[in-house]
């Protein structure tokens, strides 16, 4: 068998895996023990995505015709892919966080949703909180208000409600307001 027959279903698989990718991080990751390694392939399963090592000519071929052929220059010494379907930063940042504790570990570059980044713009990428986290903040900002307004309402209510002052008033209040848009209507 020829060695281009070999070669083909790596590239394949490879072209398979990148095919509806969010985002796909290239890294160095010569110099990292054994243990560290694992705990980073750990981390990263964790979150749905795949991280392989592959040959630099094997993704190079892949990447050809794609939106990910922009990272065929960073292809030089070893290089391991993360490639995410789910979560467009989640390599980035999972990957810049760990490489915090193993300083031996390098990004080399990226593409996320279409757009290439290089070491700088991952770095920035990795800072954006997951999707889960934002729609958890936004949620809890949407929250607030009427939680404070439910506080509120239950004080006056254990307190003994408003004064039979303040219940006049307002009922007085009320029925001016039906005249007036009576009076508004009939106009």
């Amino acid at each position: 068998m020829a060695k281009v027959e070999l070669k083909q279903p790596i590239v394949q698989a490879i072209s398979e895996e990148i095919k509806d990718a969010q985002s796909v991080v290239l890294v160095d990751y010569r110099g990292l023990t054994v243990a560290q390694d694992t705990e980073l392939r750990k981390q990263l399963r964790e979150a749905g995505i795949v991280y392989k090592v592959y040959k630099n000519t094997m993704m190079k071929r892949a990447f050809e015709g794609t939106e990910f052929e922009g990272l065929q220059e960073c292809l030089e010494g070893p290089s391991a892919i993360a490639i995410s379907k789910d979560d467009a930063t989640a390599p980035a940042r999972i990957i810049c966080k760990f490489a915090k504790t193993a300083d031996k570990l390098e990004l080399k570059g990226g593409v996320v949703e279409g757009t290439v980044y290089d070491v700088a713009g991952l770095t920035e990428l990795s800072k954006i909180p997951s999707r889960e986290e934002l729609l958890s903040k936004l949620l809890g900002s949407i929250q607030s208000p009427i939680t404070n307004l439910a506080r509120v309402l239950n004080q006056i209510a254990e307190q003994g409600g408003p004064s039979a002052s303040e219940e006049v008033s307002a009922e007085a209040g009320a029925g001016e307001a039906a005249a007036e848009a009576a009076e508004t209507s009939a106009e």
